[in-house]
């Protein structure tokens, strides 16, 4: 498939997946003219890149990562460096900092939304 039928399918602007491919983390095959043209897994491995960003994880730590990716959503890590494990500790330890602000955070616009919902309730006629 080409960029962008990748882009479209995955959601991923045409841009960020040409620095996918920059960065290493994902590889597309040049026809002659020069397009590139990306096998069908790319989808799963975009989809994949695109969660371990949203979860906060760097560029440099998913390109270590990504080879020991199987398929989605598994990950095989048998050959791991104390140093590669410390820091998928502390990405790990910053992700659940991260999710308790965004939970309290919700909780704070629920409450909120509730107390608002409940005077517009009270003061309808």
């Amino acid at each position: 498939m080409r960029i962008g039928e990748l882009s479209e399918r995955t959601g991923t602007p045409r841009r960020l997946l040409r620095y996918y491919e920059e960065q290493g983390l994902i590889v597309a095959d040049r026809l002659p003219n020069g397009y590139r043209v990306y096998d069908p897994s790319n989808v799963d491995r975009v989809t994949q890149i695109r969660g371990l960003l949203d979860a906060g994880l760097p560029t440099r730590i998913i390109k270590q990562i990504l080879p020991c990716l199987n398929k989605p959503r598994i990950i095989h890590f048998p050959d791991a460096t104390p140093e590669m494990l410390a820091t998928l500790e502390a990405e790990r330890d910053r992700m659940t900092a991260r999710i308790r602000c965004l939970t309290r955070n919700r909780d704070a616009v629920a409450e909120y939304l509730d107390t608002v919902r409940e005077k517009l309730t009270a003061g309808s006629p």
